[in-house]
């Protein structure tokens, strides 16, 4: 009996100092840190939040969720409780939505705050503030997944009616065009090539006649330059020539008087007498014309007429 006792009593010590340790440990290991609550409400899907989930504001730790409910004054409507720590920067315009780790899928509360409202939010147990979720990228990518198949579906057909047969023989008749061209342009290339072989001394060329175009300026300019001699000794001879125009002139207007007072009088007389030589003449040459006889015989006096010395009537013939 002694034994038996001795070794049940051995047992309860063992069994104590384990509960001991045990109790222990846990009060270690006890959460101490003081947290606010804060409800977030969500009128979107939760899946994979669980209570006990992490609370994270921008990647770090700050808290835990406490407790996923319906809310009674609204159906439909999710209420989550999360205990946040008490020096996380909290304010009015910080909100919520659902964060998800890796490929396990389980979700955690992701905060974050846009700057615009930078005053405290302030919670108690007594009257918890809220915080509204947004949906997250999963929500808005089922929310506009009808919106995107129909994009993806109105690509797909704006993509057959690209690719179908007729635009893609014209697809191959513009390829064939742009073969065609590009070839041309190949040949042109080979027949420019020995245009270009020949341009450095076409440059060469055009140096040289630029610069020769210089000097020739240069000498223009030059108002002792040859140009400007020559034109200078033009200048000098149509002078001259004027001059001796005018002279000419002069001359020309004092023979022209000298003609018309004396040589014209004298040309005129002697004009008139020619005229008189020539009627003369003309008169003779009719008379031999009408008697040849008068050359040798001298011209005949003609009949005189009626009333002249030495007229006679004609005798008259008796009619048998």
């Amino acid at each position: 009996m002694e034994n038996k006792s001795h070794a049940f009593l051995a047992g309860l010590f063992t069994i104590g100092l384990v509960a001991a340790v045990i109790l222990t440990l846990l009060w270690f290991n006890r959460d101490n840190t003081e947290r606010v609550p804060y409800d977030l409400i969500s009128r979107t899907n939760v899946n994979g939040l669980n209570p006990e989930a992490a609370v994270r504001y921008r990647g770090l730790d700050v808290g835990k969720v406490q407790s996923i409910h319906f809310d009674p004054a609204n159906p439909g409507q999710i209420v989550i409780r999360i205990l946040v720590n008490k020096d996380a920067p909290m304010t009015h315009s910080t909100f919520a939505n659902l964060g998800f780790q890796g490929v396990t899928g389980i979700a955690y509360v992701q905060l974050d705050d846009t700057g615009r409202d930078k005053a405290p939010l302030v919670s108690t147990p007594a009257h918890v503030a809220r915080l509204y979720m947004r949906p997250s990228f999963l929500d808005e990518l089922q929310q506009r997944g009808t919106t995107l198949l129909n994009q993806v579906q109105q690509l797909s057909t704006s993509l057959n009616r690209l690719f179908s047969r007729a635009n893609r023989d014209e697809m191959m008749s513009m390829v064939a065009g742009i073969k065609s061209a590009a070839d041309n342009l190949s040949d042109l290339t080979g027949k420019l090539a020995p245009a270009a072989r020949q341009l450095p001394q076409t440059l060469d060329t055009l140096d040289r006649t630029l610069a020769s175009t210089n000097r020739l300026a240069t000498e223009l300019s030059d108002p002792h330059g040859p140009l400007t001699r020559n034109l200078n000794s033009i200048g000098q001879a149509a002078s001259q020539a004027t001059a001796s125009l005018a002279a000419l002139q002069q001359t020309t207007i004092e023979l022209s008087g000298t003609l018309e007072q004396e040589s014209l009088p004298r040309f005129n007389v002697l004009s008139d007498q020619a005229r008189t030589t020539m009627q003369s003449l003309g008169a003779a040459a009719d008379t031999v014309s009408r008697n040849p006889r008068s050359l040798l015989f001298g011209v005949t006096p003609p009949t005189p007429g009626p009333g002249e010395s030495g007229f006679a009537w004609p005798s008259t013939v008796p009619q048998n």
